[in-house]
C-alpha cells in the first residue's frame, strides 16, 4: 500500500491539496466561522479527483499489477495524509489559542466557535462526512463527482451551522468554552469526533470497493 499512496501523492495528487492544507491555519481568525478552514482542505481534495479523472487516472491505475481494491485504498489513504496534515494544523493553532493566546481580548470576546477541541471535533466529523459522502459516491462510477460533492457541501453546512448555533443555545455554552475550561467535556467531545471519522472511513472505504469492483473498466 505504500507504493499506491506514493503515486497519488506524486503522480494524481494536484498541488493544490497541499496548499490548501494551510487553510488549517482558519483556526486563528476570530469573528470568522472557523470550521470552514476543514471544508477548504476538503475542497483542495477535490481538486485532486479532478485533476485524477481529466487524466484518467482510474484507468492508468487499473493497469498496474495491482488489485482493484487497492486503488481504492490509495485514494483514501490519500484523503486521509492531507486531512491529517490539515488536523495538525488546525490541533497546534488550538493549542496556542487555549494557552499563549488566551489572554488576547480579540479572542475572549469572539462571538463566533472559538478554536477549542470541539471545533476540532467537528472537523473530524467534517473529513468523515467527506470521505463518506464524496470519495464513497465518486467510486460508484469512478467518473462522475459533481453530484456527490453537492451533497457533501450541504451536508458540510449543515455541521457548521449546527456547531456555530450549538453554543448559543441556553446550557450549551460550555460547548464554545475558552481555554482549559471545561477540559472534560472537550476532551471526551473530541475522542466522540474521533471515533466517527474512523467510522465513516473504514465502513465507507470497504462501501466504495464494493462499488468500485462491480465496474467494468
Amino acid at each position: 500500500m505504500s507504493n499506491i499512496l506514493r503515486k497519488e501523492m506524486y503522480l494524481s495528487a494536484s498541488v493544490l491539496s497541499y496548499f490548501f492544507i494551510l487553510f488549517g491555519l482558519m483556526f486563528f481568525l476570530p469573528g470568522y466561522p472557523i470550521l470552514c478552514g476543514p471544508f477548504f482542505v476538503t475542497l483542495g481534495i477535490f481538486q485532486s479527483f479532478q485533476s485524477a479523472r481529466e487524466a484518467n487516472d482510474i484507468v492508468f491505475s487499473s493497469l498496474l499489477p495491482i488489485a482493484k481494491k487497492d486503488i481504492v485504498k490509495g485514494k483514501y489513504l490519500f484523503a486521509c495524509f492531507i486531512e491529517g496534515c490539515a488536523l495538525m494544523v488546525m490541533f497546534v493553532a488550538v493549542v496556542l489559542r487555549m494557552t499563549v493566546f488566551s489572554s488576547i481580548a480579540i479572542y475572549r470576546h469572539n462571538a463566533l466557535m472559538n478554536a477549542n477541541l470541539f471545533a476540532l471535533a467537528n472537523a473530524f466529523v467534517i473529513f468523515g462526512l467527506f470521505n463518506r459522502i464524496f470519495i464513497c459516491g465518486f467510486f460508484k462510477t469512478a467518473y462522475k463527482f459533481a453530484r456527490p460533492f453537492v451533497f457533501f457541501i450541504v451536508a458540510c453546512f449543515i455541521v457548521i451551522l449546527m456547531a456555530e448555533t450549538l453554543h448559543h443555545i441556553p446550557g450549551l455554552t460550555n460547548l464554545n468554552a475558552f481555554g482549559f475550561h471545561n477540559i472534560t467535556l472537550q476532551f471526551i467531545l473530541l475522542i466522540i469526533g474521533i471515533f466517527i471519522y474512523l467510522i465513516m472511513t473504514l465502513l465507507s472505504c470497504k462501501k466504495a470497493i464494493q462499488y468500485f469492483e462491480k465496474i467494468d473498466l
